[in-house]
């Protein structure tokens, strides 16, 4: 149940020690009324984590080993992946139920999720998705892109099952790399930026493709975000082309994505380029984060916590002193904010008051070492506390 919360001495975003006082589900002026105290014993307090990027529907948690067999190249795990939700009985209402309980415990309160749109499940997908969603709408924020995994064009029917996923409950529209799967760019992207501008929808597009057809594309998608004033709700998902370019082509793309406002979402992949984080934060690029697929058919690694992510995003990029893993902590928070556009989020007061408590003495520290035994709070109702969840959360079977 909520209350109004008084936590004592804790580190705002590892700077100095402070009371913070949530009131009404938001962060308020300092009273000392509060029906509830909390003794922050120093501890770094943040906003609740963001998921900018992962796959809800598709992952096997709590379902067992999956011995994956599966070739190299995405054409062999998009395939796989297809057999799998046949083969397996992934049912995406449970399984995006028990991603996000297991990530609930490590303060991941707001997720967007990629969710499978084909002509084999149709929107089935999405419609699992959907009803998680309204279930835990009190615990966690979940947006849902419409995300054709298998392609769109490439495969009849799709398009009409994207727009039928948009009007069951997909909050965005998504896309998947418009020249290697689609083999037609320009239909590809004319097609899903049609959509959302039907629909007042944002865009999410998955750009796997590699050196100057990766840079064909994200100018592509430069000249249809200005062409229908999209600036602010076009984020473009690995991007790994930014980490491939020459220097001065690099930089030039970077300040185009950061002047119209298109994000990037990063996982930091250890087996695809590394993106230039530093580059992209001092060009003021919107960077965000996500775990993207957990323990699934793709790859089996993953638990979904944002915080252990901003400890990869250091790793990938040769980061170790304390000031880079502040800014990769930022971008699976702040960051992860700005690019799913997010509402009042922060600490600040009339923030909405989603805090997550981590028992670390520095920002840094709370990034390298990534304590478990966190604090979770979402509009003043304490959900996770020393690591311990609280009585009355929901189970699924």
């Amino acid at each position: 149940m909520a209350a109004d919360i008084l936590i004592r001495d804790v580190r705002p975003f590892g700077g100095e020690l402070a009371d913070l006082y949530i009131r009404d589900g938001r962060f308020a002026r300092l009273q000392s009324d509060a029906a509830l105290e909390i003794d922050g014993k120093g501890r770094i307090a943040l906003p609740g984590l963001v998921e900018a990027h992962t796959h809800l529907d598709k992952t096997l948690v709590g379902m067992g080993w999956f011995e994956n067999r599966v070739g190299p190249t995405r054409n062999d795990r998009i395939l796989a992946d297809r057999q799998a939700k046949r083969e397996l009985g992934i049912d995406a209402r449970r399984q995006s139920f028990r991603q996000i309980m297991q990530t609930l415990a490590f303060g991941v309160l707001h997720i967007r999720s990629h969710v499978d749109v084909d002509t084999e499940i149709g929107i089935a997908n999405i419609e699992g998705v959907v009803e998680t969603r309204n279930a835990l709408r009190d615990l966690v924020d979940v947006q849902i892109v419409a995300f054709p995994q298998s392609g769109m064009l490439v495969r009849d029917g799709t398009l009409a099952l994207m727009e039928e996923a948009l009007k069951a409950g997909a909050d965005i529209v998504g896309g998947i790399d418009p020249a290697s799967i689609e083999r037609d760019p320009v239909r590809h992207l004319d097609a899903i930026f049609a959509l959302a501008d039907r629909y007042g929808k944002p865009i999410d597009i998955h750009l796997h493709e590699g050196g100057e057809l990766g840079a064909f594309c994200l100018e592509l998608i430069l000249e249809r975000t200005r062409a229908l004033s999209l600036q602010g709700r076009v984020m473009v998902s690995h991007a790994y082309c930014l980490g491939m370019l020459e220097p001065s082509r690099q930089r030039s793309l970077i300040e185009a994505l950061a002047a119209e406002r298109i994000a990037v979402m990063t996982v930091g992949s250890p087996s695809a380029p590394a993106l230039p984080l530093r580059l992209m934060r001092q060009c003021g690029l919107i960077v965000a984060s996500g775990s993207d697929g957990i323990q699934g058919t793709w790859e089996p690694w993953g638990n979904g916590d944002m915080l252990e992510r901003a400890k990869y995003l250091a790793q990938r990029n040769g980061m170790a002193n304390d000031a880079d893993l502040e800014e990769t902590a930022r971008v699976c928070t702040f960051g992860g904010a700005e690019g799913i556009g997010l509402a009042d989020y922060g600490l600040s007061e009339g923030s909405c008051g989603d805090l997550v408590l981590v028992p670390a003495r520095t920002l840094a520290e709370a990034v390298a070492l990534t304590p478990q035994k966190r604090t979770v709070i979402r509009r003043g109702r304490i959900l996770v506390h020393d690591g311990v969840p609280a009585g009355g959360l929901p189970h699924v079977d």
